[in-house]
């Protein structure tokens, strides 16, 4: 049974008198050296791809799927379904692009210099996305003891976890709907990922807890922030990436990892993201508008949120449904051993099972075909076509001419591929070549299309095993993950390359997202 969170006792602060003249604030500045980044390129030499908006929104229509009327019963094998990758991983890797990015001009309209545009997150590593500005700045994410993250009502459903919690909202008047009080209200665009907030500020304060126990008295905030911050590093760099872009690409990026080094003994490997000495780390338009877009592939159309209640869809006109932005049913909270390999996940073809995430190839369930006003206002609704769009109007390159550029071979059209890396006869037979959608394509795909359909090479209808990114792709994201870590001096690989989680907080010595979550049960 978990301890109620605790009233620690804290030192009582000392108000002094500020100095006539002085600037509100001033006497208050942030440790950190920058509080927003800057997108730029990775590959600033190439030209960009030039592509009609007729042609994209023609391939957007063209990868996303076509409607299913039932979905596949728990009990049969899904052929579209990432033996490799469980469905939790297209949420943790949601929470993370919240941590790193937010432009909040993103309007297909506007023509953007991604070197003038600002990027309204850190471009760290560092969950200013669950701590806000901190506990003086926004104290409303805190409670009053100024350690401990405020949390929302309990939830029900999940009977692993009887101390559920949703994220902190406000009352709102009648008929209007309550926000959620976060550091990125993105984090409540959906069940799941709001659910995956709360864990997060519930890990803060499971934290807080084993420290006062361990030392015998209130730790400081820094403190306690700063091992949130590098468990969570942690598990980006050893669960997170390996599960995404594979053990050998990751381990060619940061040797270290495969040496039993660190990374001041056995430096990173960063061939294409480079930060200058003395500058600021920046975001890659080739990341955020196009690599780390793969997880829109993975979004199944339907989640097993716990045992108490059906399967749900992602989108629905009326309840159940997925659909975030306000308060949702008491009765769901997330079960995480059906999204993760943990402790109490079931056997394969249960209802207890990990439900693994769909394959990262060329096609979109057909939901996404159609977003909600609440998750996208502007148009056009299909999700596919947005990010086609957006790529062209940033001006992404080609992704035949990223791979020359990276010296990755060159994958011929014929083999580029529109359609499901499924095992289903029937899905393999609507599957045509770029090119033939329009010509304009030919040797020039879109550079989120080109990382799809490079993982897309993998597939082989005659041995199922599992789909990551490719050597473009994989390269991609796990040189920014690993430049960005290196760029941050508070990082765990800068300030102390030889840590490692706190022992208690291991499982047979491993420590990941599957470990965090439960640690988080525990507050």
């Amino acid at each position: 049974m978990a301890s109620p969170v605790k009233t620690l006792p804290v030192p009582v602060p000392v108000h002094r008198p500020r100095p006539h003249g002085v600037l509100r604030g001033l006497d208050s500045t942030l440790h950190s050296h920058f509080n927003e980044g800057r997108f730029g390129r990775m590959f600033r030499t190439l030209p960009a791809a030039k592509y009609s908006p007729e042609a994209l929104k023609e391939l957007g229509f063209r990868m996303t799927a076509q409607k299913e009327d039932t979905p596949t019963p728990e009990t049969k094998s899904d052929p579209e379904e990432n033996s490799g990758i469980s469905a939790g991983y297209t949420y943790f890797g949601q929470f993370i692009d919240h941590d790193l990015t937010f432009d909040p001009a993103s309007s297909l309209q506007k023509q953007n210099d991604p070197d003038a545009l600002v990027d309204f997150r850190t471009p760290r590593f560092d969950l200013d996305n669950v701590y806000g500005r901190g506990p003086s700045d926004q104290p409303y994410l805190y409670r009053d003891d100024g350690l401990h993250m405020l949390l929302g009502k309990k939830l029900k459903g999940n009977d692993k976890d009887p101390n559920s919690r949703g994220v902190p909202r406000n009352s709102p008047e009648n008929g209007e709907p309550s926000r959620a009080l976060l550091g990125d209200p993105r984090d409540d665009e959906n069940i799941i990922i709001s659910n995956l907030q709360a864990a997060f500020l519930r890990f803060h304060n499971r934290m807080v807890d084993f420290l006062a126990d361990r030392d015998g008295v209130a730790p400081e905030f820094e403190d306690v922030q700063r091992l949130v911050r590098w468990h969570y590093q942690w598990s980006v760099v050893n669960d997170f990436l390996p599960t995404i872009i594979g053990d050998e690409t990751l381990d060619a990026i940061l040797p270290h990892l495969a040496e039993g080094t660190n990374p001041l003994d056995t430096p990173p490997d960063l061939r294409f993201y480079h930060v200058t000495p003395g500058t600021e780390a920046y975001m890659p338009v080739e990341f955020s508008v196009a690599a780390y877009r793969f997880g829109h592939s993975m979004i199944r159309p339907i989640y097993r949120i716990n045992l108490s209640n059906d399967r749900i869809p992602i989108f629905a006109t009326n309840p159940p449904s997925l659909v975030g932005f306000r308060d949702f049913d008491e009765n769901l909270a997330v079960d995480w051993s059906l999204f993760f390999h943990m402790p109490g996940s079931g056997a394969d073809l249960t209802p207890e099972r990990v439900q693994p995430a769909y394959k990262p190839d060329t096609s979109l369930v057909n939901p996404l075909g159609r977003l909600p006003a609440s998750v996208a206002g502007d148009p056009p609704p299909s999700l596919a076509a947005r990010n086609l769009l957006r790529g062209m109007q940033m001006g992404l390159p080609s992704g035949q001419a990223v791979a020359k550029r990276m010296g990755v071979p060159v994958i011929p059209d014929d083999k580029l591929m529109v359609g499901k890396a499924s095992i289903d006869p029937n899905d393999q037979k609507v599957n045509v070549p770029i090119a033939s959608i329009a010509g304009e394509f030919k040797g020039n795909a879109p550079l989120w299309f080109y990382i799809l359909a490079e993982a897309f090479q993998q597939f082989d209808p005659a041995k199922e095993k599992p789909i990551r990114l490719g050597p473009v792709g994989g390269r991609i994201v796990g040189e920014v993950f690993a430049g960005l870590m290196m760029a941050d001096s508070h990082s765990y690989l800068r300030q102390d390359p030889s840590w490692t989680p706190i022992s208690e907080f291991c499982n047979a010595g491993k420590f990941g997202i599957a470990e965090m979550l439960v640690q988080s049960t525990k507050a």
